[in-house]
């Protein structure tokens, strides 16, 4: 294993030759990547790589073949999936997809096929960053070796975590997104009941996501009655962002709490973990659409936990700006697995 910036505990049960290959795959909600790895100097290099939309897909051995072409298939994949992993398989969470890594394997004709949580994936990505994929947010108070934890608000929320083992990190995966949502204070609760409403079970997902970022946008235009911008054709995050930058100030007031409740949850991350070793924020939102007013809006709220604010603010808080880390974590998983 070689060295890297952050050291990450892998199986090491199996690892790839040198000159060995193989195909990962990180599948979201809306989107899948898919890359070709191949084993050079002790360390998996990503050679190909193409994006495909999830929905327009109804399985990954359709994927995995097209993304071959005529070119023979590796006989190792490794597949990041986001939703909980039992046995070698998956069902989606925001994605009507079942997985199921022995039937890949057999159908794509492999020796070995790896399925592992997206979350997981991230964790385990994380010894492929450089120190320009990084951002430091909170350099930590008198940091110290430990835990540490990574959430990552995309389509929907994932939550890793990473326990310290005194040398390396070791991943493991969570669905600590789908946990009940906490309101502290009057706006809170009138967000909360209006999910509700809809949901039922509110979770941190509902709030700490794309599709957090449009209930936050709606709530605030049917319950708050703050007039949306002209046009906004679709109540989407992308679209919502956007207006935001323009200045819409219910666009605005939406990525505010959006933010405000990222860093809720963050802080009780830092704590459930006790992640003295750091927080990593990743997914495909926060690196889009950072700034120095989300830095002063996540600082105001991250702190505020009470009689243990002082373990939270010895905690470095790091945003990943590599939108790949996880298919480098499925890829690098699957080289050293």
């Amino acid at each position: 294993m070689p060295n890297t910036l952050i050291p990450i505990s892998f199986p090491m049960k199996d690892p790839l030759p040198e000159g060995g290959a193989l195909l990962a795959a990180d599948v979201g909600g809306t989107k899948t990547d898919m890359a070709l790895f191949v084993m050079e100097n002790g360390r998996p290099a990503l050679k190909e790589e193409h994006r495909y939309a999830s929905a327009q897909w109804d399985s990954m051995v359709g994927m995995a073949r097209d993304f071959c072409g005529k070119t023979a298939l590796p006989r190792r994949m490794s597949i990041s999936f986001a939703g909980p992993v039992k046995q070698g398989k998956a069902q989606g969470t925001n994605l009507p997809w079942d997985i199921d890594s022995q039937a890949i394997r057999q159908l794509l004709d492999m020796e070995t096929v790896f399925l592992i949580n997206d979350l997981e994936a991230n964790c385990y990505g994380l010894a492929a960053l450089e120190g320009n994929d990084l951002e430091l947010i909170h350099p930590g108070e008198n940091p110290e070796p430990g835990n540490a934890a990574v959430i990552s608000p995309g389509t929907g929320l994932g939550e890793g975590g990473l326990y310290w083992d005194g040398k390396a990190y070791r991943p493991f995966a969570t669905e600590g997104g789908h946990a009940h949502f906490a309101p502290r204070h009057e706006l809170d609760w009138r967000l909360f009941n209006y999910l509700a409403e809809q949901y039922g079970h509110v979770s941190w997902e509902r709030v700490v996501s794309g599709m957090g970022i449009t209930n936050i946008f709606r709530f605030l235009k049917d319950v708050e009655h703050m007039e949306p911008p002209v046009p906004l054709e679709h109540i989407e995050a992308p679209a919502i962002s956007r207006a935001a930058a323009a200045g819409s100030p219910i666009s605005q007031q939406a990525l505010n709490l959006f933010f405000r409740y990222l860093a809720w949850e963050a802080a009780n991350m830092v704590l459930k973990f006790k992640a003295t070793g750091g927080i990593y924020i990743g997914g495909g939102i926060v690196p889009k659409i950072w700034s120095e007013a989300h830095r002063d809006i996540f600082n105001e709220h991250f702190f505020v936990v009470g009689r243990l604010a002082s373990l939270v603010k010895a905690a470095p808080v790091t945003l990943i700006l590599n939108q790949k880390t996880a298919l480098l974590g499925a890829g690098w998983y699957g080289a050293f697995g």
